[in-house]
């Protein structure tokens, strides 16, 4: 294992805090499956129209802050699924070197493994909290020198929804089995506002729901207008209906009651809804809080008052065809055979899109409020305070490519928007759109920043990303591209865009999970084979921006595609990948052999690009 290029910088990384002048109170909020078009400030600032491409949106609160600071609408996730996300974003590393492609859960025990951006926070004198939905993808209990990962901690599922709070609670149709995804017994309950509970199977691991067990499932999906995805992968997914709750006594209304209560009893204890006693904020130190809410993540069901005002908009079906599905590469097409659209009715697909948007309008209502309560709560304080809004940890699919769903390559499952706003108005000026390319990896050395950490030093050398305020004001800077990579439903697939163009490419020859001794063994796998056992997708966004036809395989793109094949390779593989084995302390492997192949640059030979134009169908016989 090359271990020793990295164990030096590990340990000795706490940070040593000796006192900033003005270290802002900082909310960082993360929606989930949020699409960015959801947004009409996005909508405005990106096509000059406040509806999506499909029809209406409604975000008063969130355009409003969008007003307030600077919105960056070409921002990337790392990884198109919540855990690798969502761990990329806490320790500012994409997931091919902080080792966590899919739902493995890691640690902080391995000699290569960071402080997470609440710990080094902590260290410069920060309160950190978290409340709502989690999935930083780390052990609690595995940390970093037997340092929690946040001072205050209250999941939604765990402090909520298992508690009777909220409105519908599953428990899931399907399971992990030796990284196997298995068919598993599953119930879920339904929480009345009167208080009445019903729980009722959703599914068994080795047999069909009877007809009794069937018929009560049936008469729960009639009583709030379920609809349910079709396919294996996703059978029993929500993708539609109409909350059990009022809009008040939803699990993401919980969620902000609880933010606000934290604050509302600073340097108190107090209880939580579910009567644990806790400690409220830190008055006598700034305040760092991850705000996460589930919505709109499935189950897709917005409150009455919400769905009423789309239930009878007509939206616009994304186009979709034979032709491009033929197009499809294998792991594409496994992606579409897991969450394909094409068993759902005409009205079905209108109510998934119409339930969709009503969910993100109610997302937009409680993030207004939590908003609110944060200036309040700084203000009262006499801090700054910088919010951070990352719209989405990943996208989400209302039929583009065929499917309903994230999980894909495409801009639909790795685009969102990112607002940033700040009490300073110099930093991130009110109502600026900044078009640069954006990665989730840069919220990590933003935050930093904002503490009055110098990024910039040899101990955060380590990151992937930039401060945000760089890439907004500094007009030398630099990145071609963005960077992702993901195990999940299809295996080990990466992805890499430009302004011009979008590749992906299958980088492992296998579906598992890493495990010792097989650690980056066979590296260079994706880049010597066959070109068609690599799997590759590559879109021409100067003439098909929407990604409906891969021309990897034609005549005219063949080189170009290996070309970026090449150029992707080198850095998801060879360019500091890590390989882990998460069930043991300290067994992985660093792969090197291609170091600084991530340049930030994409310089392609004249040649090899096609002149912008119709591209003949037929594909290379290989």
């Amino acid at each position: 294992m090359n271990k020793s290029i990295v164990a030096s910088m590990l340990l000795a990384c706490t940070v040593s805090f000796t006192g900033v002048a003005k270290q802002p109170n900082i909310l960082w909020i993360i929606t989930d499956d949020h699409r960015p078009d959801s947004i009409q400030a996005y909508n405005r600032a990106t096509t000059g129209k406040s509806e999506s491409e499909l029809g209406y949106v409604m975000s008063p609160n969130i355009d409003r802050l969008a007003s307030e600071g600077t919105m960056f609408t070409m921002a990337f996730n790392n990884s198109p699924a919540c855990g690798p996300s969502r761990t990329s974003m806490h320790t500012g590393r994409y997931p091919f070197r902080n080792g966590k492609y899919g739902w493995e859960q890691t640690h902080q025990e391995a000699d290569f493994v960071k402080p997470a951006i609440s710990q080094i926070l902590r260290d410069a004198g920060y309160a950190t909290a978290i409340v709502g939905k989690h999935h930083v993808g780390i052990s609690e209990k595995r940390n970093y020198q037997g340092k929690p990962i946040f001072d205050f901690s209250l999941e939604y599922n765990r402090d909520l929804h298992k508690h009777g709070f909220g409105g519908l609670y599953s428990t899931g149709a399907y399971g992990l089995v030796d990284e196997v995804l298995l068919r598993k017994d599953a119930t879920e309950t339904i929480f009345y506002p009167d208080g009445r509970v019903k729980t009722y199977q959703l599914s068994w691991a080795d047999r069909k729901l009877n007809a009794a067990e069937l018929a009560v499932k049936r008469s729960v999906e009639q009583e709030f207008d379920i609809l349910r995805a079709y396919t294996r992968i996703n059978t029993g997914l929500i993708l539609g209906g109409v909350n059990p709750q009022p809009a008040d006594k939803t699990v993401d209304a919980r969620i902000v009651e609880e933010f606000k209560n934290h604050l509302e009893h600073a340097g108190q204890s107090y209880r939580t809804l579910a009567g644990k006693k806790v400690q409220g904020a830190d008055a006598s130190k700034p305040l760092f809080v991850n705000l996460g809410f589930h919505l709109p993540h499935t189950p897709v069901l917005p409150p009455k008052e919400f769905r009423d005002q789309f239930k009878h908009r007509k939206y616009k079906l994304p186009e979709f065809d034979s032709d491009e599905l033929a197009s499809f590469s294998p792991q594409q097409q496994q992606i579409y055979n897991e969450s394909k659209t094409d068993m759902m009715t005409y009205a079905e697909k209108q109510q998934a899109i119409q339930d969709y948007y009503a969910f993100t309008a109610f997302g937009d209502a409680l993030i207004g409020e939590a908003v609110e309560a944060f200036k309040q709560y700084s203000q009262k304080q006499g801090k700054e305070y910088l919010i951070v809004f990352t719209v989405g940890d990943h996208g989400w699919h209302l039929g583009e490519q065929g499917i309903m769903a994230k999980f894909g390559p495409w801009k639909q499952s790795t685009n969102g928007a990112v607002i940033v706003v700040s009490s300073d108005k110099k930093q991130f000026p009110a109502g600026k759109v900044v078009d640069t390319f954006v990665e989730y990896v840069d919220f990590a050395p933003t935050f930093f920043s904002a503490a009055g950490l110098d990024v910039n030093s040899k101990q955060f050398s380590y990151l992937d990303g930039f401060d945000l305020d760089t890439i907004s004001n500094n007009r030398d800077f630099r990145r071609d591209y963005i960077l992702g990579e993901m195990n999940l439903v299809s295996g080990h697939r990466a992805y890499l865009r430009t302004k011009d163009f979008a590749f992906s490419m299958r980088t492992r020859d296998r579906r598992t999970v890493a495990k010792a001794p097989l650690l980056n063994d066979n590296i260079r796998w994706a880049l010597t084979t066959d070109p068609l056992k690599a799997d590759m997708a590559l879109y021409d966004l100067r003439t098909d921006p929407l990604e409906r036809r891969n021309v990897a395989y034609t005549v005219e793109y063949l080189k170009l595609a290996n070309w970026f094949r090449q150029k992707l390779g080198n850095i998801v593989l060879g360019d500091g990948r890590i390989e882990m084995d998460w069930t043991t302390k300290n067994s992985y492997s660093l792969s090197n052999f291609a170091a600084g192949a991530d340049d930030k640059k994409i310089e392609i030979p004249t040649e090899l690009v096609p002149e912008q134009g119709i591209v003949r169908p037929e594909r290379l016989n290989l």
